[in-house]
C-alpha cells in the first residue's frame, strides 16, 4: 500500500506537471498577443512654450535627443533641446532679414530651405538632428540632393510678387509653389539633373495639392480633381460629389486625403492603371468638424488627424476605423510623430503625448477583410511585413496563412485516407494474425521518421520530378486504394469458385495490380489527364499563377499525406482489430459474408475510433512544420488554386518570428497566429474526442 501511495503521488505530481507546463505556454502565447486588443491611449505628458520673438516651425523627436524648430525675430532658426519644463537654444543659423527661411519635413527628416531676395533657393539638411548637441549642428554643403545641400533660381520677378510660398521635397524632386495676387506658380526641379526644370501656372482660385514622391500634382476646382504629371501634361480628372475643403497627402504621397464641407473624410490611394499612375477613392469616413492636418506612423497602419474641434482621432490607415479620440487643451496646428511620441504644435506652444498600445490599432477588419493596399487595383488578402522603408503601408492579412495551413491539411487528407484506412482494413480484418504482426510493425516504423526527413526527400527528389511525374504519382497514390478494392473483389470470387486459397496469394495479386496500376499511372494517366485539360504539358497549368511546378500544393498534398499515413494507420487499425471477435462470429454464424461483416458490423463498431484517427491526422497536418516550409515556395496567396503555392502557419512562424523585434506589432500578430494554431489544433482534437465518445454510447445504446 505504501508503494501503491508513492507512486500514485509520483504520477501525479508529474501529471500535474505536464498540466501546469501547458498552461504556462498558453499563458504566454495569450499575454503576447493580448496588447493587440488594447485600445491605443493618448496622454499628455509636457507643453513647451515658445518665447515672445520666436514662434515654432516644425519639431523633433525631444524624447531622443533630436531639437524643436524656431523661427526668430531676429532672421533666425533656432534649434532648441528640453532642458525640464523648459527648452534651451542648442544652436542657431542666422540668414539676412531680407531672406525668407523655413523648415520641410521629408519622411521624418527635417531640411532648412532660405530663399535670398532674388530669389535664390537653398536646401541644406540639419547634420546633426539625430543626436545633437550644442557643438556639432552645422549645415552641409555639398551640391548633391536635398540632404547635402542644394540650390537654385527662382523667377525674381515672381517671387518679389509672392504672396504665399512653400516648397515640398522628394528623393527626386523639389518643387517651389509662389502664390502672387492672382496665379500660382510651382517649378520642379529634377535632383539628378539640375538642368531639367519644369514650371507650370495655375489661378489663384485653385487648391494645389502637389505630390513630388509620385510625380504629380493635383488641382481642385468647381468639386473636379485634375491630375497633372511634372510637365504640366493632365493626366486625369475625377468629378466629386461634395464640397472639398482640405486636403492633404502623408509621407510618400501614395495616398491623400480629402474632406467635404458635410464632415465627410475620403481616402484616395496610388495604384498601376495600365503603366500609369493613378489615385482612385477607397474607404470613406465621417468627423464632426473639419480635419486640419494628419500625419502618418512611419512603422504601424496608425494615422492621427487633427480636427477644427480640437481633438486628436487615431484610426487605422487600411480601414478608415477610428479606433481612439482624445481632446487637447488648447487649439494646434501641426503635428509630428516618432515611434510612440506625438508631438502637437502651435506658433506658440509644442505639446507632447505618449502614445500606448499602439499595436491596438491592429482591427479585425485589417486582417480578416480584403483591404485597398496602395499600388494595387483592387482589394486584396495580401501578407507582406518586410519594407524597403519607413512609412510603408504594413499588410498583415492573415487569409492567406490559413488558406495555406488548411489548403495542405485537406489536400494531405485526400491522400492520406485511402492508403491508411485501406492499409488498416486489410491488416486488422482480413490478413492473417501472423501476417499482421510483420506487416503492422513495419508501417509503425514509418512514423518514427523525422518529418524534417521526409521534407527533405520531397524538396531534392518529388519536386525536380514534378514537372514530368507530378499527375503520375497524384493518380496512383489517389486511384490505388480503389484498384486494390476492385481486386479484393474479384479474390473473394475467385477464392469461392477455386475451394483452395493459398493463405498470402491475395498480396501477390495486390503486388502484380499494383505494379499494373504504377505502369499505367506513368505511361497513360498524364497524357489522359492533360488531353482534358486542354494542355500538352503541366508547366503549361502553371502559367497564369506563376508558381514553379515543384512547389505547387499537389506536391505538399502527397509528401504531407505520405508523413500522417502512419498515424492514422495505426490509430484506425487498433479500432478495427479492437472490434469484439464475439460480434464477428455472430455475423459469421448468420451467414454474412466476409464484406458484409466489414461493412455492417466491424466499421459500424469501428466508426469513432476511425473517425478520431482522420481527426487526429488533421490536426497533425494543419500543424506541420518541417514539410510545408520545405516542399512549398512559402508564398502566401490567398487562393485555393492546387496549382499555386502557399504558405502556411507553422512555416510562417519558422520563417518570421526570429527576425521579428520584440513587442512589435508584427511580434505580435505572430503570437496572435501561434493562438489560432493552438485553439484550431485544440478544437479539432476536443471535437474527435466528444465525437468519438458520443457514437460509443449510441452504440452501447444499441
Amino acid at each position: 500500500m505504501r508503494k501503491d501511495k508513492r507512486m500514485r503521488i509520483m504520477v501525479s505530481a508529474f501529471g500535474g506537471l505536464v498540466l501546469l507546463t501547458m498552461l504556462i505556454l498558453i499563458t504566454h502565447l495569450i499575454s503576447q498577443a493580448l496588447p493587440l486588443a488594447f485600445t491605443p491611449q493618448i496622454s499628455h505628458n509636457m507643453t513647451y512654450q515658445a518665447s515672445a520673438d520666436s514662434h515654432f516651425i516644425g519639431s523633433g523627436d525631444l524624447g531622443e535627443g533630436q531639437p524643436a524648430m524656431l523661427k526668430t525675430a531676429n532672421c533666425a532658426v533656432t534649434l532648441a533641446l528640453p532642458q525640464g519644463q523648459a527648452l534651451s537654444a542648442s544652436r542657431t543659423f542666422h540668414h539676412p532679414c531680407e531672406h525668407e527661411a523655413t523648415v520641410v519635413n521629408l519622411a521624418g527628416e527635417h531640411y532648412l530651405v532660405t530663399v535670398s531676395a532674388s530669389g535664390l533657393l537653398r536646401v541644406s539638411g540639419l547634420r546633426g538632428l539625430n543626436s545633437l548637441s550644442s557643438k556639432n549642428a552645422s549645415l552641409e554643403s555639398n551640391s548633391t540632393g536635398p540632404g547635402q545641400g542644394f540650390s537654385f533660381a527662382l523667377n525674381k520677378a515672381i517671387w518679389q510678387k509672392r504672396e504665399h510660398w512653400d516648397v515640398q521635397l522628394s528623393d527626386r524632386w523639389i518643387v517651389a509653389t509662389i502664390t502672387t495676387d492672382n496665379r500660382q506658380y510651382v517649378r520642379w526641379i529634377d535632383q539628378s539633373d539640375p538642368t531639367r526644370v519644369f514650371d507650370q501656372t495655375y489661378d489663384k482660385d485653385q487648391s494645389i495639392l502637389v505630390l513630388p514622391n509620385v510625380g504629380q500634382l493635383a488641382t481642385l476646382s468647381e468639386n473636379t480633381i485634375t491630375f497633372y504629371d511634372v510637365k504640366g501634361e493632365a493626366l486625369r480628372t475625377s468629378d466629386m460629389q461634395q464640397n472639398i475643403v482640405w486636403w492633404q497627402s502623408i509621407a510618400k504621397d501614395r495616398t491623400f486625403f480629402t474632406a467635404s464641407d458635410e464632415g465627410k473624410v475620403t481616402r484616395w490611394v496610388l495604384y498601376n492603371d495600365g503603366g500609369t499612375l493613378a489615385f482612385m477613392p477607397t474607404y470613406a469616413f465621417f468627423t464632426d468638424s473639419a480635419p486640419l492636418v494628419i500625419a502618418a506612423h512611419p512603422s504601424s497602419n496608425a494615422l492621427i488627424m487633427l480636427t477644427e474641434s480640437e481633438r486628436l482621432l487615431l484610426l487605422n490607415r487600411l480601414t478608415g476605423e477610428v479606433v481612439s479620440e482624445t481632446r487637447i487643451p488648447a487649439p494646434a496646428t501641426d503635428l509630428s510623430w516618432y515611434a510612440d511620441r506625438l508631438y502637437v504644435f502651435s506658433s506658440q506652444t509644442l505639446a507632447r503625448y505618449q502614445v500606448d498600445f499602439l499595436s491596438g490599432i491592429t482591427t479585425w477588419d485589417s486582417l480578416f477583410s480584403p483591404q485597398q493596399y496602395e499600388g494595387y487595383a483592387e482589394p486584396r488578402h495580401v501578407w507582406q511585413t518586410s519594407s524597403a522603408s519607413d512609412f510603408q503601408e504594413q499588410k498583415y492579412s492573415l487569409l492567406p496563412l490559413l488558406i495555406g495551413s488548411l489548403k495542405a491539411s485537406l489536400l494531405a487528407l485526400l491522400v492520406a485516407i485511402p492508403l491508411s484506412v485501406g492499409a488498416a482494413i486489410y491488416t486488422g480484418f482480413f490478413a492473417r494474425s501472423r501476417l499482421r504482426q510483420m506487416v503492422k510493425p513495419g508501417i509503425e516504423m514509418l512514423e518514427a521518421i523525422p518529418s524534417v526527413l521526409i521534407g527533405f526527400i520531397a524538396a531534392i527528389w518529388l519536386s525536380p520530378l514534378a514537372a514530368n511525374m507530378l499527375f503520375a504519382i497524384a493518380f496512383f497514390l489517389v486511384t490505388v486504394p480503389f484498384v486494390l478494392v476492385i481486386a479484393a473483389l474479384t479474390q473473394q470470387y475467385l477464392a469461392r469458385r477455386s475451394g483452395n486459397w493459398p493463405p498470402g496469394l491475395e498480396l501477390l495479386i495486390a503486388v502484380i495490380v499494383i505494379l499494373i496500376l504504377g505502369y499505367a499511372s506513368m505511361v497513360w494517366a498524364p497524357p489522359w489527364i492533360l488531353d482534358m485539360m486542354g494542355e500538352t504539358h503541366i508547366a503549361a497549368l502553371t502559367t497564369q499563377t506563376q508558381s514553379p511546378v515543384g512547389k505547387t500544393a499537389i506536391v505538399v498534398a502527397i509528401a504531407l499525406g505520405i508523413a500522417i499515413s502512419p498515424s492514422i494507420y495505426t490509430l484506425t487499425e487498433d479500432a478495427i482489430a479492437g472490434v469484439p471477435a464475439d460480434l464477428k462470429q455472430a455475423s459469421f454464424a448468420l451467414g454474412a459474408t466476409r464484406l458484409q461483416t466489414l461493412r455492417r458490423v466491424v466499421l459500424h463498431v469501428a466508426t469513432p475510433g476511425i473517425l478520431a484517427a482522420i481527426m487526429f491526422g488533421f490536426g497533425r497536418a494543419f500543424g506541420e512544420t518541417m514539410i510545408v516550409l520545405m516542399v512549398t515556395g512559402n508564398t502566401p496567396i490567398a487562393s485555393w488554386d492546387l496549382l499555386e503555392g502557399l504558405r502556411a502557419l507553422t512555416a510562417n512562424l519558422t520563417i518570421e518570428l526570429p527576425e521579428a523585434d520584440v513587442g512589435s506589432t508584427h511580434y505580435q500578430i505572430l503570437f496572435f497566429t501561434a493562438c489560432i494554431l493552438f485553439g484550431f489544433t485544440f478544437l479539432v482534437n476536443t471535437v474527435a474526442e466528444l465525437l468519438r465518445q458520443r457514437l460509443r454510447r449510441h452504440l452501447r445504446y444499441e
